[in-house]
């Protein structure tokens, strides 16, 4: 995070809404790096955001692309309202930014628990104990979910289509920092820098 974009984060360093009220795109390279910990009845699960992707207004694979529905209507929430979707037997979890537009968490460095798996959505959902009941969450409040800066990521970060969609395969909107371990595969390609 840069100095001149102090504004986009709240004083304790938590990502506030004025985060999320900026392009997606700028969004989604922007949580790489942050610190995303989850609150549970066990206690906090943390990680280190590595990858991420981005859905953007009039992009015929966001799930918002027809308009609200009953599925997709926390889309359509305030900047910084968590999105989760069910997608077989997992969910992946979105931070929305502007109306029908969110980023997907697709993958992340486990900090809180060594052995965890966060390497794609539905790993990075179960690993944090996000559920289906998280649908609809302000991640900007800090309940449940907080979200923190954390140190300018050292890598470079690279763009590459996103995967396990049918439409608009070719758009470059997938992010992740370069030569990670945590980021999921197929990995985009080094050195196509965003």
């Amino acid at each position: 995070m840069t100095a001149g974009r102090s504004s986009s984060r709240a004083p304790s360093g938590r990502l506030g809404r004025p985060f999320f009220e900026r392009p997606t795109i700028e969004v989604a390279r922007g949580l790489l790096g942050a610190r995303l910990s989850v609150r549970s009845p066990t206690g906090r699960r943390a990680a280190r955001l590595v990858e991420t992707e981005a859905y953007v207004a009039r992009d015929p694979a966001s799930h918002a692309f027809l308009g609200p529905t009953r599925r997709n209507l926390a889309m359509f929430g305030p900047p910084g309202t968590v999105y989760v979707y069910p997608i077989h037997q997992v969910v992946c979890a979105n931070l929305v930014t502007l109306p029908g537009e969110a980023v997907l968490l697709r993958a992340a460095e486990p900090l809180s628990d060594a052995g965890a798996n966060l390497s794609g959505p539905g790993r990075l959902c179960r690993g944090l104990g996000i559920t289906a009941r998280d649908n609809g969450e302000d991640a900007t409040l800090g309940r449940r979910f907080g979200l923190e800066v954390g140190a300018p990521p050292p890598e470079r970060v690279v763009s590459g289509p996103r995967i396990g969609i049918r439409r608009a395969i070719d758009r470059r909107l997938r992010f992740a920092l370069d030569g990670d371990p945590y980021v999921s595969r197929p990995r985009p390609p080094a050195g196509r820098r965003s």
